[in-house]
């Protein structure tokens, strides 16, 4: 795994801070919440990936570069 620049990683942490809500699109894991589930952002680490609390009590973060979400909630679902 590559992991992102710190610039990238910044630019992640202001585009999903904490309490963002979001839709899962995409994620290539046995034990992924479905296609369709909506969570919540407790962070972002320093890979980029997403820190997620998913609403059917999945904990799977996002991993960047792999997985796929969009914000829901702000205009943009």
């Amino acid at each position: 795994m590559r992991f992102p620049r710190k610039e990238t990683v910044e630019r992640i942490r202001r585009e999903y801070p904490a309490g963002t809500r979001v839709e899962l699109l995409q994620m290539n894991d046995m034990q992924a919440p479905p296609i369709g589930t909506l969570g919540t952002v407790l962070g972002v680490d320093d890979t980029g990936s997403l820190l997620m609390n998913w609403d059917n009590g999945s904990g799977l973060n996002v991993i960047y570069g792999v997985d796929q979400v969009r914000k829901v909630g702000d205009g943009n679902a």
